[in-house]
C-alpha cells in the first residue's frame, strides 16, 4: 500500500500538490501533439527516448547525434529527424562552424545523455575511468568518463538557450560526486548557470524505478531555483501494464536458482548464496505484480514472479514508456531490451520538457 498524500485529503486549492495519475504511458506515435515550434538537438540519441519525450510536449526535435551505426538505423526508422550525424561527439564537434546549419546555432534547447555505465553502482566504476570501451561489436572504442565535458564543449559551440543533460543516479554517489563538481565547474566556465536534480521515474508517471540526474544549464536570465521539478504521480504497480503471454522462457540453470528464492527476494543473490555459498545473479532482479518494475538494463535480465519467466516485448516496452507501435527492426527481446535500456524513458523527458516549456515560451 502506497503512502497517502496529505494534500489528497485537502480542498480544490491545493489541486496542484495533490498524487495525479497517469496512463500517457502507453501511446502511439500518432499522439504526437502539434509541434508549438522550440527547436531541440539531441546528442547520445540512441533510440530516441529523448527525442520521444520532446516531442510529446510539443517540441520539434530537428536533429540528432548518435555514434553507433545500428541504434541510428533504428532511430532513422521511428523518428526521421531533419540533420542526422552518426559520429563521434569528439568529431561533430570538429567540424567548422560554416558547415553547419544555421538551425543548430538558434536551438531551444540541447539535449544529451552522455553514457553512463562508468558511474553505475552495478558496474566497476572507479576501475574504468580513463579507460576506453565500447558498448558492443560496431562501436568505436572511447572513454565514457570525460563525455559528460566534451557535451558541454557541444553547448558552448552551438549555444543553446537551455541545456538538458542527464545521467545514472550512481554520478551522486562515493568518488564520483568529483564529476558533478567539475560539470558545474565546466558550464561556468562557457556563460552557463547550471543546477542538478535527482528524478525518480516512479514519482514522473513512468513504471519503473529509474533514477536519473539531471542537469539543467541555462545561459538566459533565468532563476534555475525557482523550476519547480517536483513530480507528484501516483506510482504504477507492474500488474497494471504486464502482457499476459509471450514470456521468454528461464534457463535450466536460472530455474534452478528460482526454487531457492523466496517472495520478495530483489534479486536471484540470496538464491545463489543457499545453493552455491557464493554471492553472484545480483542482475537478475525479480518483477512482482504489486510493485513498480525495476529498472531496465542493457541486457535486461529481470524475472516476472508470477510466471518465473523473463519479461516479454510488451513488458519491456510499457515499462520504458516506448510508444506501441515503435520499430525496432528486430522484435528479438534481447535487442528490445538493449534499445530501451539504453534510452531514457520518454515520459521522464516530456515531463521535464513541459516544465521548461514556459521559460521558453517567453523568448
Amino acid at each position: 500500500m502506497h503512502q497517502a498524500n496529505l494534500f489528497d485529503m485537502l480542498g480544490a486549492e491545493y489541486d496542484y500538490y495533490k498524487t495525479k495519475d497517469s496512463n500517457d504511458w502507453n501511446w502511439k506515435f500518432s499522439d504526437y501533439p502539434k509541434s508549438h515550434g522550440l527547436k531541440v538537438f539531441s546528442c547520445f540519441a540512441c533510440g530516441g527516448g529523448s527525442t520521444m519525450g520532446y516531442k510529446l510536449a510539443g517540441y520539434d526535435v530537428i536533429g540528432d547525434l548518435e555514434i553507433d551505426k545500428r541504434m541510428n538505423k533504428i532511430y532513422l526508422a521511428n523518428h526521421k529527424p531533419k540533420y542526422n550525424y552518426v559520429m563521434d561527439i569528439r568529431e561533430f564537434n570538429k567540424i567548422p562552424n560554416k558547415d553547419l546549419p544555421d538551425e543548430l546555432f538558434n536551438l531551444d534547447i540541447l539535449d544529451g545523455s552522455p553514457p553512463c555505465t562508468t558511474f553505475s553502482m552495478a558496474g566497476l566504476r572507479e576501475e574504468t575511468w580513463g579507460k576506453k570501451k565500447k558498448f558492443r561489436e560496431g562501436q568505436i572504442e572511447q572513454t565514457l568518463d570525460d563525455l559528460s565535458f566534451i557535451f558541454i564543449e557541444t553547448a558552448n559551440k552551438l549555444k543553446p538557450k537551455f541545456v538538458v543533460m542527464e545521467n545514472v543516479e550512481g554520478l551522486m554517489k562515493g568518488n564520483a560526486w568529483k564529476y558533478v563538481q567539475e560539470i558545474y565547474k565546466h558550464f561556468h566556465d562557457i556563460g552557463y548557470q547550471v543546477k542538478h536534480w535527482l528524478l525518480k521515474g516512479e514519482n514522473m508517471g513512468v513504471p519503473q524505478k529509474r533514477h536519473r540526474v539531471i542537469f539543467i544549464a541555462t545561459r538566459l536570465e533565468v532563476d534555475l531555483e525557482k523550476i519547480d521539478m517536483s513530480f507528484i504521480f501516483r506510482p504504477i504497480e507492474f500488474g497494471k501494464i504486464k502482457s499476459q503471454d509471450g514470456c521468454k522462457e528461464v534457463t535450466d540453470n536460472i530455474m534452478e536458482l528460482i526454487k531457492y528464492a523466496k517472495y520478495g527476494d530483489r534479486n536471484l543473490e540470496n538464491a545463489c548464496l543457499k545453493l552455491r555459498n557464493k554471492s553472484s545473479f545480483f542482475n537478475y532482479c525479480f518483477v512482482y505484480d504489486n510493485q513498480v518494475a525495476p529498472t531496465i538494463t542493457a541486457h535486461c535480465n529481470n524475472i516476472r514472479w508470477d510466471n518465473k519467466c523473463f519479461l516479454s516485448k510488451h513488458d519491456i516496452v510499457a515499462i520504458s514508456t516506448f510508444p506501441q507501435d515503435y520499430n525496432f527492426l528486430s522484435d528479438n527481446v534481447d535487442n528490445v531490451s538493449y534499445v530501451c535500456g539504453m534510452s531514457v524513458p520518454p515520459i521522464m523527458i516530456k515531463r521535464i520538457a513541459e516544465k521548461l516549456k514556459p521559460y521558453l515560451m517567453k523568448e
